[in-house]
């Protein structure tokens, strides 16, 4: 008889990230419940595939779950005899996997290995897994996940704020107890990033703390049906928990903030006062676009002596607040934009020096404030400044 794994069916499944669905039958044990849950899997995979689920690098995660599975059913008589009944496809009598793994030979670390799993091996006197219940049931939520049927309807999502992180847009920030749980918010747990598709009704646990059932979506394809307070515990236990900050409704550009936002700085638009022929010629497309952490005011108070702003007074035609996001990479950005319409002149400083005035542009107002809405809603990157047609035009490929 094959040697015996030092960990239980349930507990592989757990560390694999596969939630099994247990169907109650009163006259069976716990584990005999578990046993044909798992072959039932194994079944419908058969359904939908036309085959045995079969080893090798080629199947994904859950196929290879299911050849071990089935192969571990094969070898014990017992299990063999309790699923029998059931075996509709002849599966315990087929060869099933086109490669078959020596299970009998594998201890549980080198099984996970062959799965594509990485074990580390704490050292011996150091203990790793001495968890509390309520750390354990956290655990166990996030680790309970399931394939996720519709995800090609979520990977845009996913595909958007990595970009905006990567942009600046959005940011990392420490998760904190306070911070909202809501349906639409993106978080960072366990190194995957988790979005929460769906939030239901609102209840009263036996402590009588608030909870909700949420569906969370997992940027590998998975999803898990977890509890709020299961995923406020992974967040809080793990400590590269992360949430991800909003690009919209204030976080980004607002003249309000929320809790645990952070005023980043202002996003100015001016318009100069110049006697200079070429501005005179410009005025109402000729435009200074910078970013400022202080107030505007004092940033543009000395503009008759600053060679950057042309050696004069100035207005203000439009201001944007920045909350938890990056000055530096957000201004890069609206520079690059407007690139090919950057007014190309040398003045003199109150020195004599040359200076060349980098942040003007000959731009209407109107594209300006289209550039940060589709900053703002993560769809800049689909456009580019025209000059010849004076408007964002939407790049064709």
């Amino acid at each position: 008889m094959a040697k015996a794994f030092t960990q239980e069916d349930d507990d592989i499944l757990a560390e694999l990230g596969v939630e099994v669905e247990t169907k109650k039958v009163a006259s069976r044990t716990p584990l005999e419940e578990r046993i044909i849950a798992g072959f039932e899997e194994i079944q419908r995979f058969t359904d939908e595939h036309g085959r045995a689920p079969q080893h090798g690098e080629n199947g994904d995660i859950f196929e290879r779950l299911y050849a071990v599975r089935l192969d571990r059913i094969r070898e014990l008589q017992e299990r063999c005899e309790l699923v029998e009944p059931l075996d509709r496809q002849g599966l315990l009598t087929g060869t099933g996997s086109a490669v078959t793994i020596d299970t009998e030979a594998l201890d549980d670390d080198a099984l996970l290995a062959e799965l594509g799993v990485e074990v580390e091996t704490p050292p011996i006197a150091e203990l790793k897994h001495v968890r509390s219940t309520a750390e354990k049931k956290a655990a166990e939520d996030v680790a309970n996940r399931e394939r996720c049927e519709d995800f090609e309807t979520f990977k845009p999502l996913f595909e958007q704020v990595q970009n905006e992180i990567a942009s600046g847009l959005r940011e990392t920030r420490p998760f904190e107890r306070k911070a909202d749980i809501e349906k639409g918010r993106f978080f960072i747990v366990g190194g995957q990033t988790a979005y929460v598709a769906e939030r239901g009704e609102d209840f009263l646990t036996d402590q009588g703390m608030t909870d909700a059932r949420l569906r969370v979506i997992f940027a590998n394809g998975t999803q898990s049906k977890m509890l709020m307070r299961s995923l406020q515990r992974a967040l809080n236990k793990d400590e590269a928990g992360r949430r991800v900050t909003e690009p919209n409704a204030g976080p980004l550009f607002s003249d309000q903030t929320i809790d645990g936002d952070e005023a980043s700085g202002t996003i100015y638009v001016l318009r100069s006062k110049s006697d200079l022929s070429i501005v005179k010629e410009n005025r109402n497309v000729l435009h200074k676009i910078g970013v400022t952490s202080g107030k505007v005011e004092r940033r543009i108070a000395n503009a008759k002596i600053d060679a950057t702003f042309l050696l004069a007074d100035v207005e203000v035609v439009a201001t944007y607040e920045l909350y938890n996001i990056n000055r530096s990479k957000l201004e890069n950005l609206i520079h690059r934009i407007f690139e090919l319409a950057r007014l190309d002149i040398e003045i003199k400083d109150r020195f004599g020096n040359p200076v060349v005035p980098r942040e003007w542009f000959l731009v209407p107002l109107l594209s300006i404030k289209e550039a940060v809405e589709k900053i703002q809603d993560g769809t800049i990157k689909h456009y580019r400044y025209d000059p010849q047609h004076a408007r964002l035009m939407r790049l064709t490929t």
